[in-house]
Formats: structure tokens, sequence, C-alpha cells
């Protein structure tokens, strides 16, 4: 059985003062959801703050973003070397703010998502495990080609790397039509797409595609969490926003328990 899996991305929020009482309240409340692997991704300049407070609490920690390369003249990115100085044991790779807002709006989508396989390859050789964000545009999804765009990525992985390496991440369905706009996938459709997902490795490898988690991503809420969670193909949830709210976050974990 696939343990379910709850990461809260911060994105660019946060201080040293308000990260504290964020991680004191979510830890007070815990043991209401200890049987929930659960990570947190805070900006990268307070990685060793989480660090610091998670640390022997069962709960996780990684990086929003890593760099597909071990070290050289690449200024401003962040390796999976450095990131094993911190214990990081997750990383959001391919995330769609990064794919929307920065170099990766000026790229061919197929050369993105070699990039976003060699991010993978680097995160797996470093012993930290990838969250691979894949999902579909307001326009894509309009004209129904969801299920064409996810596939996209998902066959460029396996085939750079090997189904194999599967059993070594994580798969996050993020519709963008969904990201921070306050509309969620019905729970219906989302597990459509993560059927599809899985059945789409089950191809190659059933094994590792009966283990492999699957998280939802898209203005998960306390008041949503619930009805995505039950869903059979559906093994958690990427947090954006309500990870930054404790009650709300501590929710979302106990929705993740409760199914």
């Amino acid at each position: 059985m696939r343990k379910p899996l709850v990461a809260g991305n911060w994105k660019m929020n946060g201080s040293s003062a308000s990260n504290k009482l964020l991680l004191d309240a979510i830890l007070a409340q815990r043991d209401s959801f200890a049987s929930v692997d659960v990570a947190l991704f805070p900006p990268a300049l307070y990685i060793q703050q989480v660090q610091s407070a998670l640390t022997g609490t069962g709960m996780h920690w990684g990086t929003q973003n890593v760099s597909q390369f071990d070290s050289g003249a690449y200024t401003g990115e962040i390796s999976a070397a450095m990131l094993r100085d911190f214990s990081c044991q997750y990383v959001l790779i391919g995330h769609s703010e990064r794919r929307c807002l920065y170099a990766e709006l000026n790229l061919d989508q197929v050369f993105l998502d070699h990039i976003i396989a060699e991010k993978y390859e680097m995160s797996v050789k470093h012993g930290i495990t990838p969250i691979i964000c894949i999902g579909e545009s307001p326009e894509e999804h309009s004209m129904g080609r969801t299920e064409e765009m996810v596939a996209r990525l998902m066959d460029i992985v396996i085939a750079q790397q090997g189904v194999e390496m599967l059993s070594k991440v994580v798969l996050a369905y993020e519709p963008v039509w969904a990201i921070g706009t306050g509309k969620t996938a019905s729970p219906e459709w989302a597990q459509d797409v993560h059927s599809f997902m899985r059945q789409r490795v089950a191809k190659h490898d059933a094994n590792i595609a009966a283990s492999l988690r699957i998280l939802y991503g898209g203005s998960v809420k306390g008041n949503n969490a619930a009805p995505l969670f039950a869903k059979p193909d559906i093994d958690g949830g990427l947090i954006g926003g309500g990870s930054r709210d404790a009650d709300e976050f501590v929710q979302i974990c106990q929705a993740a328990v409760q199914n």
C-alpha cells in the first residue's frame, strides 16, 4: 500500500520569524497525522532553519528547484550535492511556475522536458527523491490535450532514464489552470488523470506503477482535500498557499490520514 505524502511548497514566502511560528504550530499537531509522510519546501535561504526544526520529528524537507549540473559557473544555481549537505530528502522539479515565469518560457517544450529529466537524474544520483511536476496549461486543457501533455514528459523521462528510475521518484499532477486560481480539478477528473499516468507506467512495469506515488496539486484546501485523497490513484497533495497556514495545512494532512 502506498503511504500518503503531503508536500508543502512555500514558494517565495516566509521570514525567519514567521517560519518559526508556522513550524511550531504544525509540529504541535504532528501526532494527528503521524502516519502521513509530510515534506516542507521553503525558499533555499531557510532550508537550514527548517532542517533544524524538523530533525527527529519524522517530517521531511526539500527544495523548490535544483540544477542539472554537479558544479561549475552557473550563477544562482544550487546543486544536488549542496542540498545533501542539508539532508534534503526531496526536491521539486518542473514546477509550473518555473516553466511559466522564468527562462523556461523561452525554451522549446521538448527541450525543457529533457532538462527536467536531467535534473531528475542528478537528484537520484545524490539520493534525493525528485517530485516531478506534470500538467497542462489552460489552453491545452480547453483543447482536450491533457493526456497528450502529461504523456509527453513521462515518455521522455522513461526513454532517457529507464522505467526503473521511477521507483525512486514521486510524480505530481498539477494542472496549470488550477495553480493559485482557486479552481480545483474535480476528484473524478483528477482521478482519471492519475489513473492514466499510472497506466502509462504500467505498460513498462506493473510493479513500479503499483508502488509509484502520484500527488495532486492545484488549489488543495482543507475543505476539498478529503474527496481528492479518497480516490484510489491519488496519493496525497502538492500544496501551495495552504502550506503557509498552519491550521489549513494540518487539516490537509489529517485528510490524508482518513484515506
